[in-house]
């Protein structure tokens, strides 16, 4: 067994389909591969009279002159379809028709801000996420997905404001400790995005994606040790996502298991027979005698390593949640608290 170190609103339209509003929460994953050298950006003031920061709201785009004027029942159907086919400019160009229709609607502009983001529009997708906002500041979606657009921009101290936000709707969303794992990643702040992971992880314990991002946090770091249990338990959840077996099979690689990072190569190709990153990794360690830097390897004993850790994260969780909830009973009983949590919370 391998010894590792560590070192420590509601939509009124009848068409609109609720498995599409889950479904269509975020875009693809979270962190592919990291790169080493960190966008470094200058944080922004947050403003603490509004429950979220927010870019200046922008008109609704005009009607192209070619598209035909629908009811807005059908341009949403219409655009519906488009989005789930994977004819994002089209989707995009329907919500807004529905937008113009319907502008007291917040998520016909968060389907329009999720259209154009998935079109690669991240100037109009922001917009539309915005305006959302700007109907109801409370939209978590728009909330959490307008944060991602915002880490894509290289601006990640906006989306910790928006975060914070989100945290303030819903205090367990371990999307939104994900997101902000990747934030404070960004800002180099090491032991925030490691506690904000771990804290992902602690709230489901199936979070792969967490996972993933935590290991190329260690990566990153040169904790290469560290880094092979979660990348391990990521790969036992999903042994067919090729950007966790790449991810792995780097790890393997930096602590001298070639054959085992090998393996993991072919499996991220075996997924993805595209995969540029794995296609080199494996040319790197073929044929390479394996010098490992701490004895036999077991991955399937490294995985269940990170379960038993994840287990004490959640244990610790449970008693963070019941303290958190005496408290709320304790300042339930003084009138002063009561009229300061009726107050909206602030970003951070």
């Amino acid at each position: 067994m391998l010894a590792v170190r560590r070192t420590s609103a509601r939509l009124s339209l009848a068409a609109l389909s609720p498995l599409l509003l889950l479904a269509l929460g975020c875009k693809d994953g979270d962190t592919t591969r990291t790169s080493t050298a960190a966008a470094t950006v200058a944080a922004r003031p947050a403003d603490s009279s509004k429950p979220a920061s927010v870019t200046n709201p922008v008109a609704t785009p005009p009607t192209p002159a070619e598209a035909p004027a629908l009811e807005p029942a059908a341009a949403y159907r219409e655009a519906e379809a488009n989005l789930k086919s994977g004819h994002y400019t089209e989707a995009a160009d329907g919500f807004a028709a529905y937008t113009r229709s319907r502008p007291e609607n917040p998520w016909g502009f968060y389907m329009l801000g999720l259209a154009s983001w998935k079109a690669g529009n991240d100037a109009e997708a922001l917009q539309g996420f915005d305006q959302a906002l700007a109907l109801d500041p409370r939209h978590l979606k728009s909330l959490l997905n307008s944060s991602r657009v915002l880490l894509e921009l290289g601006r990640p101290q906006e989306a910790i404001d928006r975060l914070q936000s989100a945290l303030a709707v819903e205090s367990q969303s371990g999307d939104a400790y994900r997101l902000l794992g990747r934030a404070h990643a960004q800002l180099r702040d090491v032991d925030s995005a490691e506690a904000a992971y771990r804290k992902a992880i602690a709230i489901d314990e199936r979070d792969a994606w967490a996972m993933n991002n935590l290991g190329l946090l260690y990566l990153d770091l040169g904790r290469d040790g560290d880094a092979l249990p979660p990348l391990a338990r990521a790969v036992a959840l999903k042994p067919k996502a090729p950007v966790f077996q790449n991810n792995l099979g780097q790890a393997l690689e930096h602590t001298g298991y070639y054959t085992a990072a090998k393996t993991a190569y072919e499996a991220a190709l075996a997924s993805d027979s595209t995969y540029g990153k794995a296609s080199v990794g494996l040319q790197r360690v073929t044929d390479r005698a394996d010098q490992p830097s701490f004895g036999a390897l077991d991955l399937d004993a490294l995985a269940l390593s990170f379960q038993s850790q994840v287990q004490e994260w959640r244990s610790a969780l449970g008693e963070q949640s019941d303290s958190d909830a005496q408290g709320e009973v304790a300042r339930d009983s003084t009138p002063e608290d009561s009229v300061q949590v009726a107050e909206p919370s602030s970003p951070q």
